[in-house]
């Protein structure tokens, strides 16, 4: 398989197909067991760990991802320096209105700054779904990986969601069931 800079693929497949294992492969989080992986020429032992992260971004599957007991900003820019600049987080409240939650900031006292997670502010699975495309989108990787990313969102959303990332993502792969 070969992926090249600009694609947007959407890879579809049964349960236990592999997307995710392949998911994982592309974002690094697994090592291939055989085979060759490169990006741009380059193997991740090349690369490094943290460099391949750099370069490849990824929201895995709800289960495997979370919500820390912290702001909703460290939540959107946690992976990218911190403290964040004044950019940045223009940047990340830019990105919450084109994905849609815009409400959510606008209904937390805090806005950006709220606490939320176990000990905080309570986020829907769809509202946690569009945070985990939001911290991917805010790395500024080469490569985003969203692995069954748009499951939990009504149509509506739904297109909200992808004209978005479709904007922002440079090669996007979603990994979705058919």
């Amino acid at each position: 398989m070969r992926i090249a800079a600009g694609d947007r693929i959407l890879l579809e497949g049964p349960s236990g197909g592999g997307k995710s294992t392949l998911s994982a492969l592309l974002s690094g989080l697994r090592a291939p067991d055989a085979g060759l992986l490169l990006l741009n020429g380059l193997d991740r032992h090349m690369l490094g760990a943290a460099a391949w992260r750099r370069r490849v971004a990824a929201a895995p599957q709800f289960h495997e991802n979370h919500v820390l007991a912290g702001t909703f900003a460290y939540n959107l820019l946690m992976g990218r320096r911190w403290p964040p600049r004044p950019d940045d987080l223009a940047e990340a409240e830019e990105i919450c209105h084109e994905l849609g939650l815009g409400e959510l900031l606008g209904r937390m006292p805090g806005g950006l700054e709220q606490v939320v997670g176990e000990t905080g502010w309570q986020l829907s699975h769809g509202e946690r779904s569009r945070l985990y495309i939001a911290r991917a989108l805010l790395q500024g990787a080469e490569v985003v990986v969203l692995d069954e990313s748009f499951a939990a969102l009504d149509p509506e959303t739904l297109e909200r969601a992808l004209r978005c990332v479709l904007r922002r993502a440079r090669t996007l792969v979603v990994i979705a069931h058919p």
